[in-house]
């Protein structure tokens, strides 16, 4: 991680290395022996914000993971949504503009300024951008399951079927070009099973993967009122960070439909999570029965899903994957 520091003999950090980035300090020994008044007015940089020091984190797990497994470019399916507008800002940060492709696949329930705002971060960041729309596969596999799927009505079977064609579209990519696919799941999704497995989250590397759905708000607002790698000015247009989050696979859906406010949700997965907090500990905190029994049944229902995710980033205390661990069969 960095910020390797030395100490004085009164305890007060005297010089401290840089986070997340190589860097190399000398220390005059010397001068702290012959002259301790040398050290006794240290000056350091503020320590970075939370923002600042998760965002050269993710940038720099971006850029490992991909070029030390060989590759040169990545992909993404760009939705117009926040989290797949963060995960091409982070890519734009970690390997340049000339490296990153993003595809815009909209379905029959896909809004007009999910457009609009994707070729907008598209043409922001300056990256290579296409459309592809998926309603003409989407509408040949339904006839095609016709004969099997009979008379039943249509529900998240057909959701789900909209996002595989969506991993369908960006594999071939993959294979075709050899683009490395980053998956754009948050953890609060991955936690409570919001993500389709096989569709949206088909990738090699999930960068958001441990960054909850407030921090990737968050995230966004920093990115915009900061230029740490000189790539984008104000890369993320604020329309997709204002407007309620939608996986967009029926008409009028929002998050919140079927999720608690996300403040409330990421609250919860902290003291969860990290914290070990069970449900007796999540009422006595004030986490409403309903709310904790719900959440806590769909973190265990859906850890099936999260044993076949692709790795991500760890930047908190304990993310999914090698630190956390459920059975899946109970």
């Amino acid at each position: 991680d960095g910020c390797s520091f030395v100490l004085a003999a009164d305890g007060q950090v005297r010089h401290r290395g840089a986070a997340f980035a190589r860097d190399l300090i000398f220390i005059d020994l010397l001068a702290f022996f012959g002259d301790k008044a040398a050290w006794a007015a240290p000056v350091l940089e503020a320590w970075p914000s939370a923002e600042a020091e998760i965002w050269q984190a993710l940038v720099l797990g971006v850029r490992d993971y991909v070029r030390k497994n060989g590759f040169s470019r990545v992909a993404l399916g760009l939705s117009g949504g926040i989290d797949s507008a963060l995960v091409a800002v982070l890519a734009l940060d970690a390997l340049g503009a000339a490296a990153v492709h993003t595809v815009m696949m909209p379905s029959p329930y896909t809004a007009d300024m999910s457009w609009q705002d994707a070729q907008d971060l598209a043409t922001r960041c300056g990256l290579q951008h296409d459309e592809v729309a998926i309603a003409p596969v989407f509408e040949a596999l339904k006839t095609s399951l016709a004969p099997m799927f009979g008379q039943r009505p249509e529900d998240v079977t057909e959701e789900n079927m909209q996002a595989r064609i969506r991993g369908l579209m960006l594999m071939a990519l993959s294979n075709k070009t050899g683009a490395l696919i980053l998956s754009c799941g948050n953890k609060s999704e991955y936690a409570t099973g919001y993500c389709t497995l096989y569709g949206d989250m088909c990738g090699a590397f999930a960068p958001i993967k441990d960054v909850l759905k407030t921090q990737v708000f968050a995230l966004a607002r920093w990115r915009n009122a900061h230029n740490p790698f000189g790539t984008a000015e104000q890369p993320i247009p604020e329309r997709i960070i204002t407007r309620p989050p939608s996986a967009e696979l029926r008409p009028g859906q929002v998050d919140q439909d079927s999720l608690p406010p996300y403040e409330v949700l990421d609250a919860l997965l902290v003291q969860h999570m990290e914290m070990g907090a069970g449900a007796a500990q999540l009422q006595a905190a004030g986490f409403q029965p309903e709310i904790t029994q719900k959440i806590l049944r769909l973190i265990r229902i859906n850890e099936y899903k999260r044993s076949q995710a692709a790795p991500g980033t760890r930047i908190s205390r304990r993310a999914f994957g090698r630190d956390w661990r459920l059975p899946l069969t109970q």
